[in-house]
């Protein structure tokens, strides 16, 4: 199982790792810093030997680092990696905005999140409400925003899943529940939002910058879609 390097320490940049196995255009490394697609992420870019990837994936306990074409790597290698450092940075701040405002929404009407996507330039939420208008968006955004300006610390741990059953809303995805797995890590941002989470974040709210409502959109009669950047 490779060593998930972006959960110990979510800001390294660059890394050196071995190669475990070559399957084509697929690389195993015994650890990675790259935080493979998955969870409505899209997947860290950058280089390996100075070849760029074309993503990270994840396959059950595996993570495949995806070329282009099939390279010349051999099992054993050591490899020199290298993040591209100012998408990675995006995704981490507009990943840590999306769960302040799915909190703030969630605590407001009940809602739970029907789908999303995060992104380094525009990033979206599906949530799981009737009315969802301009002037709603413009104040669920504010409140983010405030919450960005109070500088709250944001903190990652893990749980035993039977503990972790007991404490209520760290799912607040529709239609799923806590994954059958006997540790999970939980991501806390201070006082706002705490939720079962694998993904990379900021480690303070003040480093999201200001945080943009762009658009909604209606995805059904009790689906709304809102749009967001970070700037």
């Amino acid at each position: 199982m490779t060593e998930k390097l972006y959960w110990s320490d979510q800001y390294l940049r660059e890394f050196d790792a071995s190669v475990v196995s070559v399957v084509g255009s697929n690389l195993v490394l015994d650890k990675t810093a790259f935080n493979p697609r998955g969870g409505g992420l899209v997947s860290d870019l950058g280089t390996i030997d100075g070849q760029a990837l074309a993503e990270v994936v994840k396959e059950g306990d595996e993570i495949f680092h995806v070329f282009p074409a099939p390279l010349a790597f051999s099992v054993g290698v050591k490899v020199h990696c290298l993040l591209d450092w100012e998408r990675r940075y995006r995704i981490m701040r507009m990943h840590t905005t999306a769960h302040i405002l799915s909190a703030i929404v969630h605590r407001d009407t009940g809602a739970l999140i029907t789908g999303n996507q995060i992104a380094p330039d525009e990033s979206r939420l599906d949530l799981s409400v009737e009315t969802f208008d301009k002037e709603k968006m413009s104040a669920y955004v504010e409140e983010v925003n405030e919450v960005v300006r109070r500088g709250v610390d944001v903190r990652s741990y893990f749980m035993k899943r039977e503990e972790a059953m007991k404490v209520p809303g760290l799912v607040k995805l529709a239609n799923a529940a806590l994954p059958s797995v006997d540790t999970l890590r939980i991501v806390q941002i201070g006082d706002v939002d705490t939720q079962a989470d694998g993904g990379v974040h900021v480690k303070n709210t003040g480093e999201i910058g200001k945080v943009v409502g762009l658009r909604t959109e209606n995805k059904g009669r009790k689906n709304r879609r809102l749009y967001f950047t970070v700037s």
